[in-house]
């Protein structure tokens, strides 16, 4: 094999998102699973909190979401890359680290969890529903800003742990949770620390509370986005990740 057919193929599989070994179906399964454990672990813990007396505090709140994305990560990561969020798979995509063919069904799979997630919530607790509702306490431009960082942040460690073979790989649930967990710790106060469109969309839909939704379709992808982006150009290197495990 000539040196410039080596060169040309090296070439393609850095311009090639890397290929998921599970079929389709069984990674549609995960994502899906795991998106409605997210919103009835997560934003479930203030629904509880509200349901019981404000019994959770902000900080057990922000502890229950990062940890929920800890095990799930575990649990699923190799499965389907464990995004959860159609930020994340945005942001995957438009790096080259997720087939654009797998994004529709991605989202779908994800926003389907969510709704379930929330529908569970409402059967068990009621109008507490309404505690999982993101909704900022700010104006919306202010709410919308800060959407865009806490997301930013959470896209910028993900590529760092997921794509990046220098960062280390088996530290990549910790680190996604802790992030997590303070993105809910600082931000939930002022726009409930969403960070995820589906996570919004579930609560929201099941509790017919719409109003405030068009922010949280819009705030996180952005912010992934711009997080995705800003990690490739620090990183120095574009190639996608060779596992192709996107954990998120």
């Amino acid at each position: 094999m000539s040196e410039v057919t080596v060169e040309v193929m090296q070439v393609r599989a850095r311009r090639e998102p890397p290929l998921m070994a599970m079929p389709l179906p069984n990674r549609l399964a995960a994502e899906a699973i795991g998106a409605a454990l997210l919103v009835f672990f997560g934003p479930g813990s203030a629904v509880i909190s509200a349901y019981r007396g404000d019994a959770i505090s902000l900080e057990g709140i922000a502890a229950a979401n990062g940890i929920i994305i800890m095990v799930l990560i575990y649990a699923v990561g190799h499965v389907s890359g464990a995004h959860f969020n159609p930020a994340v798979t945005l942001a995957f995509t438009l790096t080259r680290h997720f087939h654009k063919r797998d994004v529709v069904p991605y989202w779908l799979a994800q926003c389907a969890g969510a709704i379930v997630g929330a529908a569970l919530l409402w059967a068990f607790f009621g109008d507490a529903i309404d505690s999982a509702v993101t909704a900022p306490t700010v104006s919306d431009a202010s709410g919308f800003g800060v959407e865009v960082v806490l997301t930013f942040l959470l896209m910028f460690v993900i590529m760092a742990v997921a794509t990046d073979t220098r960062a280390v790989g088996q530290a990549a649930a910790l680190a996604i949770g802790a992030t997590v967990g303070m993105d809910v710790l600082l931000g939930g106060p002022i726009t409930s620390g969403s960070m995820n469109p589906a996570r919004s969309l579930g609560p929201a839909v099941v509790a017919g509370e719409l109003s405030d939704l068009w922010l949280y379709l819009i705030a996180p992808p952005l912010g992934a986005v711009l997080g995705a982006f800003a990690y490739t150009f620090v990183r120095g290197d574009t190639a996608p990740s060779p596992s192709g495990k996107e954990p998120g």
